[in-house]
């Protein structure tokens, strides 16, 4: 098994590429700027038995995209996983944001998407599984969230249109949509907020607690599984019933 992770040394991204780790597979984490991280990752992965890669470039630009993909060909000439993760945390009520920060993080959170899968598209074969990480706040009203919550509403429309046209060949796409998880891109956008907010979303979720990693990374797992070869362009809310009520 061979996978991709945008965004990979940290946070969700990481958990996920922990999830699909293991003996002699073979793990490509993408970062853009923490080295730290990145060694870290590299441990964790590692330690798991998996061989894995880290590669930096910013994954919300179509050069960095390619370069990401020129990396991965290096290695292998397959993907059967590619995640996207990627985030650029600008926060903003939308009227105050800057136009030239806005359209970098719009583009980013968004149309990115386009960009890793035309950059990876001749690594995958019939059986590959894309997956690109969503949130509520592409479809609520999110404060000061209004540069990710566009591109996750742009993206998710995207899917639909990616789904139609890779279904021929086989690969499948679909939107993975966790409730929140306290992540570096959270707490930039919530700053110390975050703690009250975090306990918030545990307290009033009506499943009784917050999400664990294995919450969204086993419903990938199986998505990624033949036994789903036939669910694509889906957006898949993984958040204990969060999103069912006012």
């Amino acid at each position: 098994m061979t996978i991709l992770v945008t965004g990979g040394t940290k946070g969700i991204g990481l958990e996920i590429a922990k999830a699909f780790a293991g003996p002699d597979e073979l793990v490509f984490l993408n970062y853009h700027s923490d080295e730290e991280a990145a060694r870290d990752a590299h441990a964790q992965i590692a330690a798991l038995g998996a061989q894995c890669h880290v590669v930096r470039a910013d994954a919300g630009t179509p050069d960095g995209c390619e370069e990401i993909a020129a990396f991965v060909r290096r290695h292998t000439d397959r993907l059967d996983q590619m995640v996207h993760c990627a985030v650029h945390a600008y926060s903003s009520p939308i009227l105050a944001a800057e136009p030239k920060r806005f359209t970098q993080a719009a583009t980013t959170n968004g149309i990115s998407l386009l960009f890793i899968v035309q950059a990876t598209l001749e690594l995958m074969r019939r059986g590959s599984a894309i997956f690109f990480l969503t949130s509520r706040g592409g479809r609520i009203v999110v404060e000061n969230y209004a540069a990710i919550g566009i591109g996750k509403a742009m993206s998710e429309s995207m899917v639909r249109y990616l789904a139609t046209e890779l279904a021929p060949r086989g690969i499948r796409i679909n939107c993975i949509a966790p409730s929140i998880v306290e992540t570096d891109a959270v707490r930039a956008l919530f700053g110390e907020d975050v703690g009250k907010l975090m306990e918030h979303a545990a307290q009033s979720n009506p499943s009784g607690r917050a999400i664990l990693p294995k919450d969204y990374t086993a419903l990938m797992k199986f998505l990624a599984s033949p036994e789903a070869e036939f669910v694509t362009g889906q957006v898949v809310f993984v958040n204990g019933g969060a999103n069912l009520s006012a």
